[in-house]
């Protein structure tokens, strides 16, 4: 390994941490090393005891598990993160009778579940929170993810948000290995 990368290496991000607003308990604000973002949070803001369908965004130090994009909307960000290209059958499995639930599943268009090909714009970058998932437990909450924002930073179903422009900063400088702590 190079000094410049064994640099590059020792200046990653293992920890991100997300803030609850005191004006405003579904906005928040994502700190990234020395940057600050604002951010969305779940519409009945930071929760304890995350349950499926609530609402919240889980206080938890939840692992980067892995990165999706829409590859026909931009070309695969930079990022030491796993990553994978969203397809049109991509889907999040948010039912609790499914022996599928809180994975991605392969599902046609059209059928009701997380859909992650979005007509609209949320989804376009997604990283996947390691949330409910080792093991998963059924009403526990499925689908955390780091996505985008609406305009004005509206709330999330428990998920964060940011602006895009903070994912073209943050992404290239995440260890693999990095955390989002959410307090």
């Amino acid at each position: 390994m190079s000094k410049a990368e064994n640099r590059a290496g020792a200046s990653r991000l293992t920890r991100i941490i997300v803030v609850r607003s005191v004006r405003d308990p579904r906005k928040g604000f994502l700190k990234a090393g020395a940057a600050v973002f604002p951010c969305a949070l779940g519409r009945s803001g930071i929760k304890v005891d995350k349950r499926e369908g609530d609402g919240g965004t889980p206080r938890a130090k939840l692992p980067l598990r892995r990165l999706f994009f829409r590859g026909d909307r931009l070309p695969r960000p930079a990022s030491l993160l796993p990553a994978r290209q969203i397809g049109p059958r991509d889907a999040w499995c948010d039912d609790m009778a499914d022996r599928r639930y809180n994975r991605l599943i392969d599902r046609p268009p059209g059928e009701a579940e997380e859909r992650l090909a979005r007509a609209d714009h949320l989804y376009d970058i997604i990283v996947e929170l390691g949330w409910n998932d080792a093991p998963v437990r059924r009403g526990r909450g499925s689908a955390i993810f780091w996505h985008l924002a609406r305009p004005g930073f509206t709330p999330t179903a428990g998920c964060v948000a940011v602006e895009g422009h903070v994912f073209a900063k943050v992404l290239p400088r995440l260890a693999r290995a990095c955390t989002l702590v959410v307090r």
